[in-house]
């Protein structure tokens, strides 16, 4: 007996970034290894990002996302995409079982099961937003972080508080505004002999410029579509990061970080982490963002006591397994509604 057919309907873009792929593609892979499988279907962006990372995934090409998946075969269906709600879900799924990945709660939702990873995510807060049926599983231990983070966790976790002599740039691989070529500029002066790993996609607009900047600087190492980000954070002292789905990967690694806000939907989260003293936060709308990193980059780098505690708070926060947690969840919900 083959397992079910799960369909993950995402977005992506350079608005958007592609941090719901990449979650999704996660827990896909977990799905699969459960014994399910999968296709995806999206906007072009989300194609770009799968042929990146994952080319053997299938997808569906479709300029209707509502269309396609009335028409596909499938099982269960997973939403990881902020542009659609409740009457989006209904129709779309069908009447299957249904997965809703969000972290707005600023919305009607058809999900018979809701995963939002946010450290400050209250039932309460999707109070009318989903059915009554729907269950919630709430935090960043359910947060899709791939297996390869929590595999590197034991030895990352050991050596943390060192002298700083890698620093990991990852502003998002859409590299939303030009943001990454802001934050190197920012960094550079203050980098010592450091080496500076920076992480970004083949189409962020900062990447010609950097490309450049890197052939007089010998500090700089471009990562452009990197399958090695568990490495790539294991490996670094400290990260400087955009405050969305990544931020769960950081703290499986307990990699003491600055988080740059670049969305409002950030802002939840990365508050969350700051009051726990797991993360420096600094919002890029802010006048006086400039001054505000350049501050907290150049205390992160003096203060070992700073990055240890950072480290350790940090790696209490998301343990790395949620995506096998998740799917497993899922999978029962499907087994038992096809029963």
């Amino acid at each position: 007996m083959t397992g079910p057919r799960i369909l993950f309907v995402v977005d992506a873009g350079p608005a958007v970034g592609g941090g719901h792929v990449m979650r999704s593609l996660t827990l896909a892979k977990a799905l699969e290894a459960q014994g399910a499988s999968y296709a995806f279907v999206g906007p072009p962006a989300a194609g770009e990002l799968l042929d990146a990372f994952s080319p053997d995934s299938a997808r569906i090409a479709a300029d209707d996302l509502a269309a396609a998946a009335v028409r596909e075969s499938f099982d269960a269906v997973v939403f990881d995409h902020y542009g659609l709600s409740a009457p989006d879900h209904r129709s779309m799924a069908q009447g299957r079982p249904t997965l809703v990945i969000d972290d707005l709660a600023d919305r009607q939702l058809g999900a018979d099961l809701l995963l939002d990873a946010g450290p400050a995510r209250a039932t309460e807060d999707y109070l009318g937003l989903v059915p009554d049926t729907c269950r919630l599983l709430l935090g960043p231990n359910f947060a899709a972080v791939r297996p390869e983070f929590a595999a590197l966790r034991e030895p990352a976790l050991a050596w943390r508080g060192e002298p700083v002599q890698r620093i990991l740039i990852a502003m998002g691989l859409t590299d939303v505004g030009g943001i990454t070529s802001r934050v190197v500029e920012l960094v550079r002066p203050r980098a010592g002999d450091a080496g500076l790993d920076i992480v970004l996609g083949a189409a962020a607009p900062s990447l010609a410029g950097l490309t450049k900047i890197a052939r007089r600087d010998s500090r700089l190492s471009l990562h452009v579509d990197t399958p090695h980000m568990a490495r790539l954070t294991a490996e670094a002292d400290i990260g400087i990061g955009a405050a969305g789905s990544s931020n769960w990967e950081r703290c499986v690694l307990g990699l003491p970080s600055i988080l740059v806000v670049l969305a409002d939907n950030q802002r939840p989260a990365a508050r969350a982490l700051a009051e726990r003293d797991a993360a420096i936060v600094v919002d890029s709308a802010d006048s006086g963002f400039d001054g505000a990193f350049d501050r907290a980059l150049t205390k992160l780098l003096r203060d070992g006591e700073l990055r240890r505690g950072l480290a350790r708070r940090s790696s209490e926060v998301c343990d790395g397994l949620g995506a096998g947690r998740t799917a497993e969840i899922f999978l029962a919900m499907i087994a038992a509604r096809a029963g």
